[in-house]
């Protein structure tokens, strides 16, 4: 049988894997404040974050920015939006740049670099941490 002190451990290891999963669910797609861009449907951002349109509902151009990889923010937003795991993205930049038809968008460290790069772009759309949000950037897609 467990121990009080082992059945403690145990206890507070699943709190502590819970509260993980909640912190995980908050990311959120951003655009600048000066952007057109209101609300996006997963599908939109989706198709712009695999250059499968690099166009905003208004017409304007879209540049996506990704989170490094093995972020685990990054494989998240992957996972949820594009229903894709980090070894199918793989596959799937391999045969896009392979075929010509496409780059992986640019790449930068973290929430706070990746807010600061589409405040200052109003073309440019990427995915953060809910708590990395400020004024300087709208949340068009709520990922939960």
């Amino acid at each position: 049988m467990f121990s009080r002190k082992r059945l403690c451990a145990i206890v507070a290891g699943i709190a502590l894997a819970s509260t993980a999963g909640v912190q995980a669910a908050d990311l959120v797609v951003i655009v600048s404040a000066q952007s057109p861009a209101v609300t996006l449907r997963p599908e939109q951002v989706a198709g712009i974050f695999l250059s499968d349109g690099s166009r905003f509902p208004d017409g304007s151009e879209a540049t996506a920015i990704d989170q490094d990889p093995g972020s685990p923010l990054r494989d998240e937003f992957y996972d949820r939006v594009a229903r894709r795991s980090p070894a199918l993205m793989k596959a799937w930049w391999t045969k896009m740049i392979f075929t010509g038809r496409g780059q992986p968008p640019r790449e930068v460290a973290g929430s706070v670099a990746v807010r600061r790069l589409v405040a200052e772009n109003p073309g440019m759309i990427g995915y953060i941490e809910r708590s990395a949000l400020d004024a300087t950037v709208r949340p068009v897609l709520v990922v939960r």
